[in-house]
């Protein structure tokens, strides 16, 4: 069988593209809103045959053996004869322990009986790699201004701290702006971390401020800016958070604690996406048990899995999220073996570092 993802402005022009390249018989297996719902992601299967005979017998012979799988300009193949009910049943008792929404369930799982492959770790990395974008931060960004926005709690300040570090590490020369003027102790705990970094802290109030901020540290290579924890479901916070980023051009990276109740997490994401926040950095992933908020937050703001934070040390930095990664947090029980790793992607590290409290 044949599973392939279309990405559209709406979902009648999605079904058209797939019409056209898969055919009549093409099964929808998942639907998923891009760029804060302006755009849609539609991932069909259909049998290696039918699409063969739809494309004149010019579709790429299946190489795939029962416990591989091959890609090619995002193509899945896979051996029909393998045991889809124990993986389905199984990934479906993953989704329900973290307390994934149906609708995704029903997508994952779907999506991984498709790819059929040999074990549910194996199926689940190639659903998700299909279901949802995989975009680990660059450890080096010159000319580029992140800003960290999100709920209160979610560890943006912690975040900042953690991308300033890895930018020190990198020999890059790095800036740092807060304007969480108002949390009690927020402006000291990241001055903390700066002045050992000995990176320079800027402090900025409103939108004004934060120009003039950005203008005294124009010669860094990169810019990480800290905001305070607002409520999404504020009209009025969350126009006041429009009007900070619309200062200079800025990424947003939505912090998203995981261990959130799905349902809000997908609100909350929405609400930002709305905003032009298209990144999301997953923490507290050392304390959670079940990261079901994590996948709605991705699937209903259409927000791209960038780095992840398991720890708050903030030498041990974040790690870029991949569909592996995802996967093995899910169900570390039936991953492979991590070569070269002793712990978890999901569990703290036993080092002993500065810790961010």
């Amino acid at each position: 069988m044949r599973l392939k993802s279309f990405y559209a402005k709406t979902m009648t022009e999605a079904l058209h593209m797939i019409r056209e390249t898969l055919g009549e018989d093409a099964i929808i297996v998942a639907t998923r809103e891009e760029n804060g719902g302006k755009s849609v992601r539609v991932t069909a299967a259909v049998e290696q045959e039918t699409f063969e005979s739809h494309n004149d017998g010019w579709g790429e012979p299946t190489t795939s053996t029962p416990q591989s799988r091959a890609q090619d300009g995002g193509w899945l193949q896979y051996d029909a004869e393998q045991d889809e009910n124990a993986v389905a049943e199984e990934l479906t008792d993953i989704m329900l322990k973290h307390a994934v929404p149906e609708e995704i369930t029903d997508q994952v799982v779907s999506c991984a009986t498709v790819a059929g492959m040999g074990n549910a770790h194996e199926a689940l990395v190639a659903a998700l790699e299909h279901l949802y974008v995989f975009r680990p931060l660059p450890h080096k960004a010159v000319g580029k201004n992140f800003v960290l926005v999100g709920p209160p709690g979610a560890g943006k300040t912690l975040g900042v701290a953690k991308m300033a570090t890895r930018a020190v590490m990198a020999g890059q020369k790095v800036a740092v702006i807060t304007t969480d003027t108002l949390r009690a102790g927020g402006v000291e705990q990241l001055a903390a971390f700066t002045k050992i970094l000995n990176v320079p802290l800027e402090k900025a109030r409103d939108p004004r401020d934060l120009g003039r901020a950005m203008d005294a540290v124009r010669g860094a290579d990169h810019i990480v800016i800290d905001t305070g924890g607002l409520n999404p479901f504020n009209p009025q916070e969350m126009r006041d958070l429009a009007r900070m980023m619309a200062v200079a051009n800025m990424d947003p990276i939505l912090v998203m604690p995981a261990g959130v109740d799905a349902d809000e997490s997908g609100e909350m994401a929405r609400v930002y996406a709305s905003l032009g926040v298209r990144t999301m950095m997953s923490t507290r992933l050392d304390i959670a048990r079940r990261i079901g908020g994590l996948l709605a937050a991705a699937h209903y703001g259409g927000l791209v899995f960038a780095d992840a934070s398991n720890t708050s040390q903030v030498a041990e930095g974040l790690f870029g999220m991949s569909p592996d990664r995802l996967a093995r947090i899910l169900m570390p029980r039936s991953a492979p073996a991590d070569r070269g790793s002793t712990t978890s992607p999901g569990s703290a590290s036993p080092k002993k570092t500065v810790n961010a409290g």
